[in-house]
């Protein structure tokens, strides 16, 4: 892997802020795949380095007006994944929380719920939801409820992210919970103000 001068480096900033798309594309090729491995070392996940590898190159071209005075452009370079890395994380952590209290408000219902939780009618109803949804959600929640997989276990099996899997954790819940509004009356409403309320 051949390391570029600092002075090839600052021309091909100095021509992306000009917004010169093939100097874009030359410090891509460049770069990435070191920033790749830069941000496999923090994450250990190859499908999250390559989101945070995109986000990177993704806001140097946005902010290529801003590059005029970049001096180091490497360093930079970097910074931002570094940057990005730790966004990425952080964003992975709050979604986490938020899938497992959710996932605790499930399991762990208050009395009033307990019997329509536990019901045939509740769990035929988060299977006609399921069925409506993409055979990529469909596996990704059965991975975590009935097979009680980690998240990072369904990102291996599916070769998702670990930002990935819990999104569609995420979208799948809202997704239930309207379903149960819909179709179950009073116990949807209950369901899903009861679930609110777990967040305030």
């Amino acid at each position: 892997m051949v390391t570029p001068s600092p002075d090839t480096a600052r021309d091909l900033v100095t021509r992306i802020a000009a917004g010169n798309e093939p100097a874009f594309r030359q410090l891509f090729d460049l770069y990435s795949k070191r920033l790749f491995s830069f941000a496999l070392a923090m994450t250990k996940s190859s499908a999250d380095a390559e989101e945070i590898i995109q986000e990177c190159f993704t806001r140097v071209w946005v902010q290529r007006h801003t590059l005029t005075n970049i001096q180091l452009p490497e360093a930079w370079l970097y910074r931002i994944v570094r940057n990005c890395t730790i966004d990425h994380l952080r964003k992975i952590s709050r979604e986490q929380k938020l899938i497992n209290q959710v996932w605790s408000n499930i399991s762990e219902p208050d009395r009033s719920l307990e019997d329509f939780i536990l019901s045939r009618e509740y769990q035929q109803l988060i299977n006609q939801a399921l069925e409506q949804l993409s055979p990529q959600k469909q596996q990704v929640y059965r991975l975590s409820r009935e097979q009680d997989c980690s998240h990072e276990e369904i990102a291996r099996i599916t070769g998702l992210s670990k930002s990935r899997v819990n999104n569609i954790l995420t979208e799948t819940l809202k997704f239930i919970k309207l379903h149960l509004d819909k179709h179950s009356g009073e116990f949807g409403a209950a369901f899903l103000i009861w679930t609110c309320e777990q967040f305030r």
